[in-house]
């Protein structure tokens, strides 16, 4: 990392980043290229805030902020420990200025949209899922520009921390807020487009996510992949895995039930990929940023297919347990509610009836307590 504080020129100049930008600098400086995938990521990001916008509802809103339990989970896992994970992995595996940088950044970055569906295969809370991810992504506009200044100190003299687009992150991120306050105001007043939107927002996700790979994999070169080090794989592995371990630790601590614990987990890990990449895409050169452009795309992937073994783990060993719990809360309910009814009979009562021969029956009375 010494002496990486002059600029990049040109791809493959032997610059800061090296064999990085040597693999994928030139094919993302291509002009028509570079402003077909940021109109691409652009749109997908808006879908996306929009499904979110429309998964809001007023009424649990009010709730939360009233009890914010929800919106202190947010913080604390997005912007506590995602962030200090990150931070700690760029170290860790000594990674150079850019290729931290595209690190931090996913760190740093609010929950997505995946977490919202995990949450509902593994039985989770929906509501604290939907208010997790939306105040986390208002809260990233002042928090997020925050964490990247101050975990990028170790680098502060490289060329790409100089130029760290602060001010255009925290455009892009006012930007979300319009397709956000749109999607409220539908799921306001067309409850049912509303749902409807939520659905294509997640559909979006996964159709964008394979959109891009596609891109990057065909356009931009085979052996583009191959320019990311295996520590950048390595932490892509890692680091969704993390956030799971961390957010189903932070939901123990707060002593949550486990359906709430397992939502916590799939909020702290599942990041925002869509808003990474366009801040990647729009607010960097293209040939300074170079292959790690793909880190997001990266993270996605793992962070998709560790959520799937989470679910499916779950399918086959947790469901049985919460099936048990919800029948046991049945149950209670049913005892509670024929004590209720007994205790109704016996005060409502005002004589019995009893028989002492074959042929004769006698009302006996008897005294209630007035």
């Amino acid at each position: 990392m010494a002496g990486s504080a002059q600029p990049p020129t040109a791809a493959g100049d032997g610059g800061p980043d090296g064999g990085l930008l040597e693999g994928g600098g030139e094919a993302f400086a291509d002009r028509s290229l570079s402003q077909g995938l940021s109109v691409l990521v652009g749109l997908a990001l808006c879908v996306t805030m929009l499904g979110l916008g429309c998964a809001v509802e007023l009424g649990q809103l009010g709730h939360q902020l009233r009890r914010p339990v929800g919106l202190l989970l947010a913080l604390l896992g997005q912007f506590v420990a995602m962030p200090l994970l990150a931070f700690l992995l760029a170290l860790i595996f000594a990674l150079d200025e850019v290729a931290a940088v595209a690190v931090l950044l996913c760190g740093c970055c609010p929950g997505g949209n995946l977490s919202n569906l995990m949450s509902v295969l593994v039985d989770g809370d929906m509501n604290l899922s939907i208010i997790m991810t939306a105040s986390s992504t208002l809260l990233a506009l002042f928090l997020m520009p925050l964490c990247l200044w101050i975990y990028s100190r170790p680098w502060i003299n490289t060329a790409v921390v100089q130029l760290l687009p602060l001010g255009a992150v925290s455009l892009t991120l006012g930007s979300t807020l319009l397709p956000i306050g749109l999607g409220v105001l539908i799921r306001y007043r067309y409850p049912r487009a509303a749902d409807l939107l939520v659905k294509i927002s997640l559909w979006s996700l996964l159709v964008t996510l394979v959109i891009l790979f596609i891109l990057t994999g065909t356009m931009l070169g085979p052996d583009l992949m191959a320019h990311i080090p295996a520590s950048v794989y390595a932490i892509a592995v890692l680091m969704p895995l993390a956030g799971y371990a961390l957010g189903y630790g932070l939901a123990t601590v707060f002593k949550m039930p486990p359906h709430c614990r397992r939502t916590v987990s799939l909020e702290t890990g599942c990041q925002n990929v869509q808003l990474c990449t366009a801040i990647l895409k729009l607010t960097f050169p293209p040939e300074l940023i170079g292959s790690m452009y793909m880190f997001p795309l990266l993270y996605a992937l793992f962070q998709s297919a560790e959520a799937g073994l989470f679910v499916l783990v779950y399918k086959m060993y947790g469901r049985d347990s919460y099936k048990q719990d919800m029948l046991g809360e049945e149950e209670d309910t049913d005892i509670s509610y024929k004590k209720l009814k007994e205790e109704e009979v016996a005060d409502t009562s005002y004589g019995t009836v009893t028989t002492e021969e074959h042929n004769s029956i006698q009302m006996e009375p008897t005294q209630t307590a007035l």
